[in-house]
């Protein structure tokens, strides 16, 4: 069983809904809300992150996907939202994936559409690197897989300068609880949604900082060429995190993307 969204919203304008990554929580977006001017950000825990409990058994992308969409159908109910009930949803990684999986099956729900650092499925390295995490979380707690995730959420730069946000991503990292970080690996582990990839309708924008690691830059163009009319931008000289490492390239690439009316023209 997974425990309904608890939704985090600030601000007014445009509905604006933003997912996390693996090992992380709405607070990953904290650096990045106040500088959403003009919009309404709604953002939440995923399962087993931050405050959310951890579910009562084993969940898939699908799954996740499916929770994403009633805690958006109960956002429209409250009024949030375009006046036809579609939001804007932008995803990290784990969040990304979620966002890929909900905007194939539950178009009606989606305004625009926007993945940063993300894949539609894993390369088998990648599967058995999600299966040693899951067991190490299991073991041994949080603190040995600190280090190396931060490694490839941000630049060397980053972390010589002790930028805010790795110090704000390491202080989540260690504070996710062990088991929901694991179930959150192994969901990702079997994620697989490159066939549903068609069947998504809104415009898309795809993003990726462009030292992340290879298996994330390799699926930014893919994804780019699997979905009808998306477009690429990269954020130079950042990593997986690259969004908040980033944030006024990413701000100001998202802000061009919502304003730009030609996806709206060419869908009416």
């Amino acid at each position: 069983m997974i425990e309904p969204a608890k939704w985090h919203t600030t601000g007014s304008g445009r509905d604006v809904v933003l997912l996390h990554p693996l090992a992380s929580s709405h607070r990953f977006w904290s650096g990045i809300v106040p500088l959403l001017t003009g919009r309404r950000v709604h953002t939440c825990d995923l399962p087993g992150h931050g405050d959310a409990p951890v579910p009562s058994g084993r969940y898939g992308v699908a799954d996740l996907a499916a929770w994403l969409a009633a805690g958006l159908d109960r956002l429209r109910a409250d009024g949030f939202g375009r006046p036809d009930g579609r939001f804007v949803v932008a995803g990290v990684s784990l969040g990304g994936l979620v966002a890929q999986h909900l905007a194939a099956d539950r178009p009606d729900l989606i305004d625009r559409l926007v993945l940063a650092d993300t894949v539609a499925t894993y390369p088998g390295t990648m599967r058995e690197l999600w299966r040693e995490r899951a067991a190490v979380a299991r073991a041994r707690g949080m603190a040995p897989l600190v280090d190396p995730t931060i490694a490839t959420w941000f630049t060397a730069e980053a972390l010589a300068t002790g930028a805010p946000a790795v110090g704000l991503a390491r202080q989540i990292l260690l504070n996710t609880d062990p088991e929901g970080y694991a179930r959150a690996c192994e969901a990702l582990e079997t994620a697989d949604v490159t066939s549903s990839l068609p069947r998504i309708t809104a415009p898309a924008l795809v993003i990726c900082g462009d030292d992340d690691m290879p298996a994330f830059v390799a699926a930014a163009p893919a994804l780019r060429d699997a979905i009808v009319g998306a477009r690429l931008e990269w954020i130079a000289s950042a990593r997986h995190a690259a969004v908040v490492e980033r944030p006024d390239r990413f701000v100001s690439v998202l802000d061009a993307f919502l304003r730009d009316r030609g996806d709206e023209e060419r869908r009416s």
